[in-house]
């Protein structure tokens, strides 16, 4: 079998076109790395597996016989996967030319390092946050409710946020928007795969808590680019009344799961 260097894992949901988008774009970087994409679909009666045969014969279809969740989902990707490195790769995620190939090589280079994260771009070419320090438990509070408006709560989330840092450089963070990871395989078999536990919201900050713990840095490499469309579920409707949404439900119970397991108060588990 030919050597594969990154398995591009994407998990389906209720999203066929976004999911044709992104492999065709994946398509068109024309990278010299010898690339497999797996699929985990989460909705399979959506003809993602019809539309995957037709254009993408090469893809590997995983169909679940019901939604499992985000991080069983990339976790059934990660046992088939064959590459020396895993990337997830959320749907709605379209990568500029280059980025994987810089990924790559930034950990080829550093080998100390165990998890890198590109800087992710809205369409209109600003940049989204998707780098922070570890929560405490106030920290979605402070997020959600009017009272981050005050001084208290806005010096939290800049703290949260990593105001205080230069990230135009490559800069260790404690945990990484779980829209696009990059991992060794090898670091994997050390630290383990996603937490089931977390059906869908707080899997990558745990995962990246336990790089942390597992001695295998985290790190932002804004040299990699990609375009996230990035919508924020868990915050429709804003304040107490976004609790009428099930992601919101779904965020909140992950956030208490979260904060049972670390029993954490902000603090890196390093």
């Amino acid at each position: 079998m030919d050597r594969i260097d990154i398995s591009i894992i994407i998990v389906n949901y209720r999203a066929r076109g976004l999911v044709r988008e992104c492999i065709k774009g994946i398509k068109q970087l024309h990278t010299k790395l010898r690339c497999e994409i797996i699929v985990v679909d989460n909705s399979p009666h959506e003809g993602v597996g019809e539309m995957l045969a037709e254009r993408f014969g090469n893809v590997h279809y995983l169909p679940q016989d019901r939604n499992i969740g985000f991080a069983a989902g990339n976790n059934a990707g990660i046992r088939i996967a064959q590459g020396k490195y895993i990337m997830l790769l959320n749907y709605d995620i379209t990568p500029l030319p280059g980025s994987f190939d810089y990924l790559y090589t930034y950990l080829e280079n550093n080998p100390a390092v165990g998890m890198v994260g590109p800087q992710l771009i809205n369409p209109n070419g600003t940049v989204q946050h998707s780098y922070y320090r570890f929560h405490s438990f106030l920290t979605p509070v402070y997020r959600r409710l009017w009272i981050g408006r005050f001084g208290f709560g806005k010096r939290h989330l800049d703290r949260f946020l990593m105001a205080d840092m230069d990230t135009t450089l490559p800069v260790d963070v404690d945990w990484l928007l779980g829209a696009c990871l990059m991992v060794r395989a090898s670091s994997i078999k050390t630290v383990g795969m996603m937490d089931e536990r977390f059906f869908l919201y707080f899997e990558d900050t745990d995962w990246c808590r336990r790089f942390w713990k597992a001695g295998l840095p985290v790190r932002y490499v804004p040299g990699a680019r990609m375009v996230h469309l990035h919508r924020r579920e868990s915050a429709k409707g804003g304040g107490i009344l976004s609790l009428t949404h099930k992601t919101t439900r779904i965020h909140v119970i992950s956030w208490l799961k979260y904060i049972l397991k670390w029993r954490t108060y902000g603090r890196r588990a390093a």
